[in-house]
Parts: C-alpha cells; structure tokens; sequence
C-alpha cells in the first residue's frame, strides 16, 4: 500500500480514539441555539500529501448572517430603532449537497427545515413544510438535486420524499400514501439519476434500497438484511459516482460499492480500533481522483481510502476548533474538489480543499 502522507500537523491527529461499545443514537441539542464564536481559521495548516497534493482548510460557516456580512449604515440604524432580525442558524445540522449554482444545501432536523446558503448572490433561503392541513416536513434527513437543480429531502420520520423546485418553493412529495403516513418505514440516504430518471432511497430499518422513477413508483429494491455481500445492516448515506452505487452500510460497519444495478462490486471498512476501521460511518463522497471520503461520527475524523481499499490518509480530531469536529455527519465533494463536511455538535459547516494531481484538479474531476 502507498501511503500518500508525508506531513501530519498538529491539528489533524493519526490517533483513533478505541471503539465505543454501544451505537450512538441521534442527539437533540437543546438550550442556546446561537451560533457559538467563530474558530480562527487561519490557524489550520495545510495537510501535505504523497506527489504534491495536499488538503488546506478554507472556512467554516454556521448561521444567515454570514451570507451577508456587510450591513449599511441606514441597515444598522434602523437595528438600532427596531431591534436586529432574527436569523437562521443551523441547530442540528446534518446532511449536505451543493448545486450547479454553487449554492450549498444543509438539512437540519433540529430546525425543522433546509438552509440554503448562495455565498456568491449573497443570498439565503430555509426551506420547511409545517402549515396546519398539509403534509409537513418533521424530521429532514438527507438531500439530493438533480440536474436541474431540484432539491430532495428524505423525512425519516414521515417516511416520504420532500420535492422542493430549483427556487425552494415547495412541489410535491413521493411516497406520500396519505396525509400523515408514507411509503418508507425509514428513508434516509438518497441519490438521484436524472439522466436515468431514478431516484435511489436508502431504508433503513427495511434494509434496502428502493430505485423509484422521478413519479415514485418502485421499479427496483436492492439489498435485504444481512452481513453477506450486498446485504445491509442499517444502510443509510447513498452516493452514486460513475457506474456505482456507494451505500453506507452503518451496522455492518463498512461501505459497500454496487453497480446500479445493485451487483456487489466490493467493501471498504470493518469494526475495530485501528487505522481503516469504522464505527459509524456516516456521510460519504468521491473526489476527482475516484478515491472514497468516509466520515465517521464517533471518531471525529474523515478516512479517505483508494478503490482498492487502502486508506491513504485521514484528517480531523474531536474538539470544537477549526479543523476539529464533534459528531461529523454530511459529507459531500463539489466538481472543483471542495469538501463540506457537516460538524453536527458544533452546528456548523467546515470547508477543506483537496488538491490533487495537476491533471486531475484542472480537468475539474472526473465526475
């Protein structure tokens, strides 16, 4: 195996804490819901990898302040008169996508709704559904668009499919059987297929994956329970990249690698305490090199593995600095190499940027 680290700074960290010995459930964080002060990112060094690549840490975000920074004179008087105006912050963030406008999309269940940040528009939405008499968006798990920049949200407790239309108006919902009750019995991940017009949903406590036409209607269920080859545990994050199909396979402790088709290809990851282990695999992607980002939310740091399953590097360490995480979930890699992770317990965002192999990063990634 060709480890591509060469330099370990301080603030990433090459010790695994040793594995819990019960699988944390979700966590309601309650009390203050400010945002907490802002860590200094300029404290963060670069992560210096095999062939010139390396990992740099750009920001962090958490709150709709921060869309818009800059406040005028006549802005700030009229906050002196009227009071400032309450803005959204992210309570219990978890999952996150961006868009072909750059816009960067974060589920929070502990707010009710979806926060949409355009840092380049200096503009910013929060989606949610709860109006007396209509079906309501009570527990936002993960998020997808497709091509034409729909936004897709599982509710995990609803058991429906959240359709919101490029401009964040509410459009419909999938799965719905009645007004209350859904099709899905957990879902969770979710992938889209727009050239294929399918709609990958991860169930997690059926244990499968369901394959839906842009309607709904199944067409295909992959996987049953199990610990064999194609089998899940609790499956929950999807990604879909090229020809595979990428499940996390929580309980199974490991990332599974199918064709969409859903024929097993190969696993990454199983329990334990050392380098390569997982104990709660949690959002997933894939940069322009093709190789595999895997956070994991007791350990606090994100494993990075190439395709034939050695773990190249990993970055991060428990804590609240920029950098650190506590309880990371959502994890997704833009086409320029750019990768948001979601730092739950510390309600906020943080960007990294990958640089890879000159040829790679300027084609702009393989995706």
């Amino acid at each position: 195996m060709v480890q591509r680290l060469l330099t370990w700074v301080p603030r990433f960290t090459l010790l695994i804490t040793a594995a819990a010995t019960s699988f944390l459930l979700p966590v309601l964080i309650l009390g203050d819901q400010k945002p907490k002060k802002k860590a200094a990112d300029q404290n963060v060094p670069d992560l210096l990898l095999e062939g010139g690549r390396k990992l740099t840490y750009e920001r962090n975000f958490s709150w709709e302040r921060e869309v818009k920074p800059k406040r005028g004179f006549w802005t700030k008087l009229v906050d002196v008169v009227a009071g400032e105006p309450e803005f959204h912050s992210m309570v219990r963030p978890y999952s996150i996508a961006t868009d072909s406008r750059g816009r960067i999309i974060v589920t929070d269940p502990g707010a009710l709704g979806v926060h949409v940040f355009d840092f380049a528009q200096k503009k910013y939405k929060f989606l949610s559904r709860r109006e007396k008499g209509v079906e309501s968006l009570v527990a936002p798990q993960c998020v997808a668009v497709d091509s034409k920049d729909n936004i897709y949200v599982t509710d995990s407790e609803t058991g429906k499919v959240f359709v919101f239309d490029a401009n964040g108006k509410f459009s419909r919902t999938i799965g719905s059987l009645k007004y209350g009750e859904g099709f899905f019995k957990r879902p969770t991940g979710i992938a889209i297929d727009s050239a294929a017009a399918r709609i990958y949903v991860s169930d997690t406590l059926r244990n499968k994956i369901y394959v839906t036409d842009m309607q709904g209607s199944v067409l295909q269920t992959i996987g049953k329970a199990g610990t064999g080859d194609g089998e899940f545990n609790f499956p929950t994050e999807l990604r879909l990249d090229g020809s595979d199909l990428i499940v996390v396979d929580a309980m199974n402790f490991r990332v599974q690698v199918l064709d969409r088709s859903g024929t097993f290809k190969y696993a990454l990851g199983k329990i334990g305490d050392t380098t390569g282990s997982m104990f709660r695999p949690k959002g997933i992607g894939v940069d322009s090199e093709g190789d595999l980002y895997v956070v994991d939310g007791l350990y606090s740091i994100v494993q990075v593995f190439n395709r034939q399953g050695d773990l190249l590097y990993y970055f991060g360490q428990k804590g609240s600095n920029a950098g650190q995480f506590q309880l990371p979930a959502g994890l997704f890699i833009d086409r320029d190499d750019r990768i948001y992770v979601v730092d739950t317990l510390n309600r906020r965002v943080q960007v990294f940027h990958y640089f890879g192999l000159p040829a790679h990063h300027a084609a702009g990634g393989s995706r």
